[in-house]
């Protein structure tokens, strides 16, 4: 056995040399053994207090499961902390330290007093095998490498049926050690297996039980150099919490320290400068060729930004180099992920959690996005377009999606947080998550103006206040001047979920004012639900996919609905410190009504009705071909391939629904109403959506019927949610039984008939209704529509 010890910008190849390596200026000292397969670590003599040395330590996933449920994705970031080695007799101990509670201010005493009331977590303990004269000590790292210390298992299955790591078919490889001189990289397999396999994972799986990923873990040397630290109160940027306790009495404790990459003018002094070393991120080759130019042309985009900051040059996009290792920690790295379904894409940052530096900077950018927009933008226009160069041609509008979606992801590597105000005036942040903007031209679909390009105002004045700026209190005077500006800020909290109450801030919205949005959405929609045909697909792809192709056409107001939904009730709410002007506003009253006629206009019949001459359309086999991608984005059949058109109907209800009865809305429309009646009421809404839906099951038959008995269904599920309050839960159940006793005494004959009286016995039998309830496909799950 020939051990290979190297500790300098060495790279121990998998094509293996005999000769033992010696090198002394690397980050420390290794020795692989392939033969055992021991990883042999030397670290110098410990302090007085055990402590042997510090790394920054970051584990990142290095091969992919290729699931977007899961999201254990190639290059997606694990962990990212503070370890340090403690000897303690003849064992190693590495621990993660504590580094949210934190006195930097404060005396020896004090540290060490904070030190040591918080937990830090013991990640392994292993063997000292020797120790030199000079009192270093050398142990075999492998064992750490192998341990799950992420929570696979769990994650993989869930807490009822987690996975279990399989340590007989786990292993560190000594073959794939690399150490330079600021880091060193070591990668291990982990393998799991589970009884009871999800379908996610079977699907992705080649035998169906078993799952394994390789795993990067980065030791890396802690900076040297001074790094100013910032903070940001507002939420504009992503930060680490820090409790201070050593803060003055009287002064808060939490400290929202800012992560953002290091970046030093050459002349500090001047207010434009070039800086010594640049941001620069690399994109993946793996991406094909179309699309890494749209992403480095996207990334780009933010070069005006810095430049705008008075930072020349200060960032830079490339293509990563032939042979460059997109996990190592020197290189900011958009990666091309590819998984079985399509999901999200993310950016973020691997830091120093000392200070906020940022060390690494990682995107991981879904192959299956371009895809869904191009089948989207095919059933939209007819894939016929595709490729020949016409203005609505899909694939450059799905190209100008995938510029602005690296902008936004590359913009989270760089810090920045989502600002869901961005489409409330103009396309002013790539930081937004944008709809695609159709426009009906002379009647017909027109996607040249589907996505913007460049960043907008706000990017450029998040990119000065994070990194144009010396200090905190220099980039808090600038607010007061975007405020003024115009500019505004609506964050994930306060703008994600069918509940949230800002209508400023919505997900894949469109232009300043959602309600009169919503009816020029539903006017395209109509557009394309006459233009849906055949042609929605390539030619030569099976006609059952037009199923697939249908979903997002169907539900294309979905998220206009949610944003206008945020009227009712809606509050707006900025964001801002003691002293400064800010004022918290209730929407008016006008504009919660036109709120709630524009989504009863979403439940009109002409909404709800799939055209007839696209049943048989839809119909075509096979029913089932097992085909995962496919089964989990349709809308379920009547039975083998024939389309279920009222399913559909009440999908559509449902969509509307879920925004406009969120028990979180209610209780704020109650809280409004109490002060000012001019806001409608809880009851009044209910009211409304009950003679809707009483109306249309008279006149617009089996579509009417099934959107009324949703509608009766959702309300009463509404009523009996325990988030709802019990106030308006008992009203909402008493207006029911209102509407239960008037449809028992209905006298017509015939279909209408027998469901009314149907539908009132049920609303007046409390038992059966509860019981009713308790079956989750009574409502149906609307189809998978984010991440478009």
């Amino acid at each position: 056995m020939r051990p290979l010890v190297f500790a300098a910008a060495l790279a121990l190849s998998t094509a293996l040399s005999p000769t033992i390596i010696h090198a002394q200026d690397g980050l420390l000292q290794i020795s692989a053994e392939v033969d055992d397969g021991t990883i042999k670590v030397t670290l110098p003599k410990p302090g007085e207090d055990g402590i042997a040395a510090r790394y920054i330590y970051i584990a990142q996933v290095e091969t992919g499961l290729g699931s977007a449920a899961v999201g254990v994705d190639r290059g997606a970031w694990l962990q990212n902390g503070m370890i340090r080695f403690r000897r303690v007799g003849g064992k190693v101990v590495a621990e993660m330290e504590n580094q949210t509670f934190v006195a930097p201010n404060g005396s020896s005493a004090e540290q060490e007093a904070v030190a040591n009331s918080f937990s830090s977590a013991t990640l392994w303990v292993g063997d000292i095998e020797s120790t030199a004269e000079d009192g270093s000590f050398t142990f075999d790292f492998a064992s750490f490498l192998t341990k799950d210390h992420f929570g696979f298992a769990r994650q993989l299955g869930g807490d009822s049926n987690p996975y279990k790591l399989d340590s007989a078919r786990s292993l560190a490889d000594p073959s794939r050690v690399k150490v330079f001189p600021k880091n060193a990289e070591f990668s291990a397999l982990l393998s799991f297996s589970s009884d009871k396999p999800s379908a996610e994972l079977r699907n992705v799986s080649p035998t169906g039980p078993d799952v394994a990923m390789w795993v990067r873990h980065s030791l890396i040397a802690l900076p040297t150099e001074p790094f100013a630290e910032r903070t940001d109160p507002y939420g504009f940027v992503f930060s680490n919490f820090k409790y201070d306790y050593s803060a003055p009495l009287g002064q808060p404790m939490l400290k929202k320290q800012a992560l953002r990459h290091r970046l030093e003018k050459v002349d500090p002094s001047a207010a434009t400068s070039p800086v010594k070393e640049p941001i620069v991120f690399y994109i993946d080759p793996a991406a094909p060729v179309p699309v890494r130019q749209a992403l480095a042309d996207g990334v780009g985009w933010w070069s005006e930004a810095f430049d705008a900051a008075g930072l020349p040059g200060a960032f830079r996009v490339d293509i990563l180099p032939e042979g460059a290792d997109p996990l190592d920690v020197r290189y900011n790295v958009v990666n091309w992920v590819n998984r079985a379904t399509r999901g999200w894409s993310y950016g973020g940052m691997m830091v120093d959690p000392r200070t906020g530096e940022v060390i690494k900077g990682s995107v991981m950018l879904g192959s299956l996005r371009v895809r869904q927009d191009i089948l989207i933008f095919q059933a939209l226009v007819g894939a016929g377009l595709t490729d020949t160069g016409n203005p609505n041609d899909p694939v450059p509008a799905a190209l100008a999606r995938i510029r602005q979606l690296g902008a936004h992801e590359v913009g989270h590597a760089l810090g920045f947080s989502h600002n869901f105000a961005g489409s409330s005036q103009g396309r002013y942040s790539v930081m937004d998550y944008p709809a695609p903007r159709i426009r009906l031209t002379d009647g017909v679909i027109d996607l040249t103006d589907a996505y913007g390009t460049g960043v907008g105002e706000w990017d450029k004045f998040v990119v000065r206040y994070l990194y144009g700026t010396n200090s905190d209190a220099e980039a808090k005077a600038m607010v007061a001047g975007a405020r003024a500006q115009g500019l505004r800020f609506v964050s994930d909290g306060d703008a994600r979920g069918t509940g949230t109450a800002n209508p400023q801030g919505a997900l894949w919205d469109d232009f300043g004012d959602p309600v009169a949005e919503l009816g020029r959405v539903l006017q395209v929609r109509q557009a394309a639900l006459q233009r849906f045909n055949i042609d929605a697909v390539p030619d030569g792809q099976d006609l059952a996919s037009l199923r697939r192709a249908f979903v997002p056409i169907w539900l294309l107001h979905r998220y206009q609905v949610e944003a206008t939904a945020k009227a009712i009730g809606g509050v707006v709410a900025p964001v801002a410190l003691a002293g400064e002007d800010a004022r918290v506003e209730t929407v008016a009253p006008e504009v919660q009504q036109a709120a709630i006629q524009h989504l009863l206009a979403a439940l009109a019949n002409d909404s709800l009705t799939v055209p007839q001459r696209l049943q048989p359309l839809l119909s075509f086999g096979p029913g089932r071909d097992g085909d995962y991608q496919t089964a989990i984005e349709v809308m379920p059949t009547a039975g083998g391939p024939v389309f279920d058109s009222l399913r559909a109907t009440e999908i559509a209800t449902v969509m509307v629904l879920d925004s406009l009865l969120d028990p979180q809305r209610l209780n704020r429309l109650d809280l409004q109403h109490s002060v000012d009646p001019r806001i409608p009421s809880v009851l009044e809404l209910v009211g409304k959506l009950i003679g809707h839906g009483d109306a249309t099951a008279t006149t617009s038959g089996a579509v009417g019927r099934r959107s009324a008995t949703t509608i009766a269904l959702h309300l009463a599920r509404t009523a009996q949610d325990a988030r709802l309050s019990p106030a308006l839960a008992v009203q909402i159940d008493d207006t029911l039984r209102k509407w239960g006793e008037s449809l028992s005494r209905a006298r017509s004959s015939g279909e209408e008939g027998s469901w009314r009286r149907g539908l009132g016995a049920l609303l007046l039998d409390r038992e059966a209704l509860t019981e009713a309830l308790k079956n989750k496909d009574l409502l149906p799950d609307i189809p998978p529509g984010m991440p478009i």
